[in-house]
């Protein structure tokens, strides 16, 4: 199995030792191939209550209907999509040479006749180095910036919040946006470090991505540098230089206590194209160039069967879920974020794994002309993860999340919203 599967299951279930095993291993001529991956459906049902149509957007499975409360049940996928991944190791001319490509299909619909068209391609990306000196890796794969928080985060094996709806998706959203950012899957091109006594650290760049925001315009043309709203005003800006990553971490293991402390962070220039007003094509304005950044740090102790990961990041003009979304209000001012959890588990002599966690991201409003309010997004979570067999996990999940929008300016943007989500289903290892 990939290296960054094995990360994915190790962190989320570190009571199943058999989940980081390889998958299945071919000789091939000169090449070793690994092919591994994941199954996984849950079946989950939604109460969400509080003012209809405040969440919007990303936030759609919090929407309640004209009586304030409303209750869905759906079969889908969870955090984790389903996973096919194809991997290749080689050593050629004293250098470790080695590709991932994986595809990764949803398993949820919506219509009859008609199959879900959600697909994702997450990795698409070659290495090679030595152990002498490090590794360089170009190509697709999971972004640095935040990427211990998702790995380490339960909910990886589970649903958790599920935002924007659990039906006809290829994954829910767990705890992105409700104590972490989003790391995604970036094309990019990284250093880094041999293992060093435990240290290690990872510098690079990603393609530089367009900003964007749901919460000033109701329709987007998010593919493009620039774009106008039919429904409200609107600002489009475009990407400059590329993304500067950087990571650093510390594993240790004494005795029966293991754990890993980390950092990361994020950079990249923006650059504001063109600002629209309602029904125009005209620009009306341009703001000055700008810069989204953000740093996080965590750490994660296993003792005992006890496990507990602390986790904070702070941003500027990054955004609150996903990367450079909403990260700028419509005259370009930027917005600060910030965000956390904490996460405590245990491990039965069954090798069941409880766990509890806690998690909240904030995005403050930038001045007093924008168009959104103080926006607060809090997750609790508890959780049962069991190891059926070698490779078949069982779990259970009750999450408990809460929109709150503060000093919008417009008074009917303002409220709460909560949603209590239960889910029961399998993931399967391979």
């Amino acid at each position: 199995m990939n290296k960054n599967i094995k990360l994915a299951v190790a962190g989320a279930v570190l009571a199943l030792s058999a989940s980081a095993n390889a998958g299945i291993i071919i000789p091939a001529g000169d090449w070793t191939l690994d092919i591994g991956g994941n199954v996984n459906t849950f079946v989950t049902s939604t109460r969400s209550t509080g003012a209809a149509g405040l969440g919007g957007g990303i936030y759609g499975a919090y929407d309640a209907n004209s009586t304030g409360a409303k209750t869905e049940s759906n079969i889908t996928t969870g955090l984790l999509p389903n996973y096919l991944s194809v991997s290749g190791s080689t050593r050629q001319n004293d250098l470790d040479v080695a590709f991932t490509i994986s595809i990764n299909p949803g398993s949820s619909t919506t219509r009859s006749g008609i199959q879900s068209a959600n697909q994702e391609n997450r990795q698409a990306f070659l290495t090679f180095g030595d152990k002498s000196w490090g590794t360089i890796l170009i190509g697709k794969n999971i972004g640095i910036f935040a990427q211990d928080a998702i790995l380490n985060d339960m909910t990886l094996l589970g649903v958790g919040r599920g935002a924007g709806g659990l039906a006809g998706n290829t994954t829910t959203t767990g705890r992105i946006g409700s104590g972490f950012m989003y790391a995604d899957w970036k094309a990019q091109a990284n250093y880094t470090t041999p293992n060093m006594g435990g240290f290690q650290a990872t510098v690079g760049v990603s393609q530089a991505w367009n900003a964007w925001s749901i919460s000033d315009a109701a329709a987007a043309d998010t593919s493009a540098t620039s774009y106008s709203s039919t429904s409200a005003s609107s600002t489009g800006r475009g990407e400059s230089t590329p993304a500067m990553d950087f990571k650093a971490s510390y594993s240790f293991a004494s005795g029966d206590v293991t754990g890993k402390v980390w950092t990361s962070a994020t950079r990249q220039k923006v650059k504001t194209l063109t600002v629209y007003t309602t029904g125009s094509s005209a620009p009306v304005g341009a703001g000055a160039d700008d810069s989204a950044y953000a740093a996080d740090v965590g750490a994660n102790v296993n003792v005992a069967g006890f496990g507990l990961t602390g986790y904070y990041y702070d941003g500027r003009g990054i955004g609150q879920t996903h990367q450079l979304l909403d990260g700028f209000a419509i005259d370009g001012k930027r917005r600060d974020s910030n965000g956390g959890y904490v996460q405590g588990t245990y491990v039965l002599p069954t090798k069941t794994k409880l766990g509890v966690a806690w998690g909240e991201s904030n995005l403050d409003r930038a001045n007093a002309s924008d168009t959104i309010g103080d926006t607060k997004d809090e997750l609790w979570t508890v959780g049962a993860y069991h190891p059926l067999t070698k490779h078949l996990n069982l779990v259970a999940e009750y999450n408990h999340a809460t929109h709150e929008v503060r000093n919008a300016s417009a008074a009917g943007d303002n409220g709460e919203l909560k949603a209590k989500n239960v889910s029961l289903g399998a993931i399967l290892f391979f």
